[in-house]
């Protein structure tokens, strides 16, 4: 498990690409038969994904965590971004098709991952956070997440928003998730700019077509920068800065956030007049 630590916005003002991509961009989530972690210390979060193909995959247990179990203080949020796969927790298998999330709570011990067909190896994207109490264990496909369509083509946004993990849908201490797949002919994510100072949040980029990519904006309203992502890529996002992105074609992106509040609506919007 590799590490990240906090920026100060003043510093980030400073930062080359290099740089920036070195503390922002999380790249190499999703490799074969292997499970990735990468730590950060914006509200002590952990993302990464699975992607099993031949038999199960373990979830590790870094000894970074100094925890018994990788949950024994922690919840876990699970989006399938692939083919067919599965995920057994404490000897329970709970089936995912592609965009299905599975929450599992503090205190469940044993978690393994696995795919249908190695052909089509399911991609599970996974951002856990620290937990004070249990929640159930919850699989929620995508037409139970109530998708909503919003945006239109005139502003090439018109989307469709997956709620999982939130204050109507699966419970969680803190842990808020979902997804957004932009309409063919769509590229603009996340209109109206905002900022959130009570949570951070990770974007990960996926079903970005070959040869093409999303153009992230990052930082503060009067002082922003940018980074090229490619698909299976994330970033990390700071509660001082917006999060935003422009593609090449249409994509997808999963949300996810933990902090202060679940209050999906809670944003500082920003007069888009107002972004240097």
């Amino acid at each position: 498990m590799t590490s990240r630590y906090e920026s100060n916005p003043r510093e980030v003002e400073r930062m080359n690409t290099k740089e920036l991509r070195e503390n922002f961009l999380v790249q190499g989530i999703f490799i074969e038969n292997e499970v990735t972690l990468t730590y950060t210390h914006y509200d002590r979060m952990i993302t990464g994904g699975a992607t099993p193909v031949k038999g199960e995959l373990a979830l590790p247990l870094p000894d970074d965590l100094k925890s018994e179990y990788f949950l024994e203080r922690r919840e876990l949020g699970i989006i399938n971004v692939g083919g067919n796969g599965s995920i057994k927790a404490d000897g329970t298998v709970y089936d995912l098709e592609k965009l299905s999330c599975l929450f599992l709570g503090k205190g469940v011990k044993d978690i393994s991952f696995s795919s249908a067909e190695a052909g089509t190896p399911a991609k599970f994207f996974l951002l856990s956070a620290p937990a004070h109490t249990k929640y159930p264990t919850t699989l929620y496909t995508k037409e139970q997440a109530l998708p909503v369509t919003l945006g239109s083509p005139e502003t090439s946004n018109q989307r469709t928003i997956y709620k999982y993990i939130h204050n109507d849908g699966i419970m969680s201490c803190q842990l808020v998730m979902g997804l957004t797949v932009l309409s063919s002919g769509s590229t603009w994510n996340t209109m109206p700019p905002h900022t959130h100072d009570r949570r951070s949040e990770i974007y990960c980029y996926f079903d970005v077509p070959e040869n093409q990519g999303v153009m992230h904006f990052m930082g503060q309203p009067q002082e922003t920068r940018h980074l090229w992502v490619q698909d299976g890529e994330a970033i990390i996002s700071p509660p001082w800065s917006i999060h935003a992105g422009s593609g090449t074609a249409n994509y997808s992106f999963i949300w996810a956030m933990a902090g202060e509040n679940k209050d999906f609506t809670d944003m500082d919007h920003v007069n888009l007049n107002h972004l240097r």
